[in-house]
């Protein structure tokens, strides 16, 4: 019964990013379960590892609001779901849902999105968002934010977490090749960080890149790994390449764009980064500095566990991040006895593993389902 029960879902790219590492994880273990998963994008590099899962892609222009891409997008959205008898639609970005909100109101499917991030609601956005029948968000502080901005009552909202597959992101995890490829020798101490590098995103990179020098007076061998692309990345680069030569060695190295941010997680001591990205490191057993451009949470341990979790480990609403506290965080790991660091790393792992499953995502996104059309 479960093979004629076909979702389609829809999000703007599938580079690398959060939201797009939930869509990709969620369509996986979906499949795994018998279910047939459909995905339309713009594309990127997640398109191999869904074709490896036996999961079909439809390249559809829903990466920017140009009318000539709105158009075509609709209709081409309208044709995939005739041809695959889409049972269910999840979008899972403001762009494919607005165009998929004026779909359904011609073909009458199941409707469901996700809400990955908040989003300013000036210039009359907040009129052409469409949250679907039923919406499903990353957070608690995000459900707060559709019920105060978008009026949507609460028993349409249902609350997920971004899943981890904790197979993939484990102490096992190999990290050879990486630390081959950049030239990272065993007493090298290095710290890890990925996010997507775009100006709404690169605040912390930049402040990482700032207090390298210092840190280098600090901490012998250090090495820093910067992972992800943007339209900020050209900056990001410059600068890197600036202290690199200051410092006459290349202590900072960025690995753009990429699919194995589990072998390169796996070659970091400390991580620093924000939301699925700081999750996927804990897996890891790798202690984790949280931080980005809405905030700064700092060295996540026991006691930071429940302002962690209520902002989705993305900082919203705390105070923010500088070089400062980012500097003082990072030299009091770096000074911390085998044993805390152990407890830090078993403790985010045990965190992973009990609340934050790829598994637990999924049964998430069905009981959504469910609220909307009998899936089994």
């Amino acid at each position: 019964m479960k093979q004629a029960v076909n979702i389609l879902m829809c999000l703007m790219k599938l580079d690398i990013g959060g939201a797009e590492t939930h869509v990709a994880e969620l369509s996986k273990e979906l499949s795994a379960r018998g279910y047939n998963v459909v995905v339309a994008s713009n594309g990127g590099v997640y398109e191999k590892e869904l074709g490896e899962a036996g999961i079909k892609h439809y390249k559809v222009p829903l990466q920017n609001k140009n009318p000539v891409n709105v158009i075509k997008s609709f209709k081409m959205l309208g044709n995939i779901i005739r041809k695959e008898n889409i049972t269910l639609v999840h979008s899972h970005a403001r762009i494919p849902s607005f165009i998929l909100g004026k779909l359904r109101k011609k073909m009458g499917f199941p409707f469901v999105t996700t809400a990955h991030w908040v989003f300013t609601t000036k210039y009359g956005l907040k009129y052409i968002t469409d949250w679907g029948q039923k919406t499903i968000a990353v957070s608690e502080d995000i459900k707060t934010y559709l019920i105060d901005n978008y009026n949507i009552p609460e028993k349409d909202i249902f609350v997920t977490i971004n899943g981890i597959d904790t197979k993939k992101f484990s102490k096992d995890t190999p990290s050879g090749g990486i630390k081959k490829e950049f030239g990272i020798k065993s007493s090298d101490r290095v710290i890890v960080y990925v996010s997507r590098m775009d100006k709404s995103r690169s605040a912390v990179a930049k402040q990482l890149i700032e207090i390298t020098e210092e840190l280098c007076g600090r901490i012998e061998c250090l090495r820093i790994i910067i992972a992800g692309d943007g339209d900020d990345f050209e900056n990001v680069s410059a600068m890197a390449k600036g202290v690199n030569e200051k410092l006459g060695r290349e202590v900072i190295s960025l690995a753009g764009a990429r699919v194995d941010v589990n072998n390169i997680i796996a070659a970091g001591e400390l991580f620093v980064g924000v939301s699925r990205a700081a999750l996927e490191a804990m897996s890891c057993e790798k202690p984790v500095i949280i931080a980005g451009n809405e905030g700064y949470i700092g060295l996540f341990e026991e006691n930071k566990l429940g302002i962690a979790k209520r902002t989705n480990f993305c900082c919203r609403g705390c105070e923010m991040s500088d070089n400062k506290k980012l500097f003082d965080d990072i030299v009091r790991f770096f000074e911390m006895n085998y044993e805390r660091k152990k407890e830090i790393a078993d403790f985010s792992r045990k965190l992973i593993l009990s609340e934050y499953s790829v598994s637990r995502m999924a049964d998430d996104a069905l009981r959504a389902y469910g609220a909307l059309t009998k899936i089994p």
